[in-house]
Order: C-alpha cells, then structure tokens, then sequence
C-alpha cells in the first residue's frame, strides 16, 4: 500500500467516525497505536473536521459576538495544533529517509511531503460534505448539479494530488529530491512576536 493510499483510508475513516455524531465537542477515539504515524494521520484528519465545523459555525450572522470571539481563539488554537502536527508528520519522513543518499543534482520541493498530506487530508473532507450536497432533497435540480460537477474535479484532484505525494516520496527515498523542515513560526500566536500581545506587556 502506497503511503497515499494509506492516508486516504485513514482521513475517509476519521470523517467518517467524526460524522457519527457531528459534534466539534464530541471525544476523538483514534482507534490506531499512540505515536504511530497511523495515529497521527488520524489525529490529523479529526482536528480539520473539528475546524471545518468551526469555521461553519462562526458564519452564522446571528451568533453571538462572545460566543464568536471563543470560537476564534479556538480557531487560531486548533491551527496551531494543525501546523504542530504537520511538522510532526515531516521528521517522521525525515527520519524515514535520513539515510538515503542525496544525488549531486537533487532538487528540493515547492512543499514538503506533510504539508501535501495536510492539503489530502483537506480534500477528503471537501469530497465528504460536496458529496453531502449531491444528496441533498431539499435543494433544486440546479444546485444538485453543480455540486456534482464540484464533486467530479474533486475526484480527480484526489487522485492527481496522492500520485503527487507518492511520486515526491518515491524521488526522495532515491535520492533525486531532497527535503528540509521549516517551522512555520506562525507569529500571531507568539506573545512575543505579535506586537498587539507584547505591547501590553
């Protein structure tokens, strides 16, 4: 099994099990061994489900402007949390190939293999609730419709972005790629990089 191939039975099955009761409040049971990289993707997976319902949930034009404002922060939490855990995802590919041999003429990537999973596991979750749309009853024929067509490009962009990540692994376990860890240093959750935070000190 390809490592895309394992990422997406992994995402289906965590937007699958989110979706058992649809709740941003409900307890994750990640049914994979602690540490393993199969209990990350799925960590992985449940905290974009959990965002996406967030990010829903804030749209609502009647919420409540404090209800609103706790939402966001825990917006700006679980990002960090997604950023967190992508870095995570990344040593464990940098300790899977620490001992290839790099070509002289490798290259390196737009984006690392982790950050190609993030955007997989994303994906998943757009195919989930389009798919939610195209079975809708209470829309019209015109809105079905286009949700079918959003759902075919997703479809293909599925399958274009696992052969992506597969290949970018395959040039980096033989050495015609390289990657390199960047920490994303998000500054606006760093008291001491955002100036509205520092300036109150």
């Amino acid at each position: 099994m390809s490592f895309s191939q394992l990422s997406l039975s992994i995402f289906e099955k965590a937007t699958r099990d989110y979706h058992l009761t649809d709740d941003v409040d409900a307890i994750m049971n990640n049914p994979f061994p602690e540490k393993s990289i199969e209990y990350y993707l799925y960590l992985k997976n449940w905290i974009d489900a959990v965002q996406w319902h967030l990010e829903d949930i804030i749209r609502n034009p009647l919420i409540d402007p404090v209800e609103a404002l706790k939402i966001k922060r825990r917006i700006d939490a679980s990002n960090q949390n997604r950023t967190d855990l992508v870095e995570l995802i990344d040593s464990y590919f940098l300790d899977q190939y620490k001992d290839v041999e790099i070509k002289e003429n490798a290259t390196i990537n737009t984006e690392t293999p982790a950050w190609a999973v993030d955007r997989l596991s994303i994906l998943i979750l757009k195919i989930y609730h389009m798919e939610q749309e195209v079975k809708r009853t209470d829309s019209d024929a015109g809105h079905i419709n286009n949700c079918r067509n959003k759902l075919d490009t997703l479809l293909v962009q599925r399958t274009d972005l696992s052969t992506a990540l597969d290949q970018l692994l395959n040039d980096i376990q033989s050495g015609n790629k390289y990657m390199k860890l960047y920490k994303q240093m998000k500054m606006y959750n760093d008291p001491a990089l955002n100036p509205v935070l520092y300036s109150k000190k």
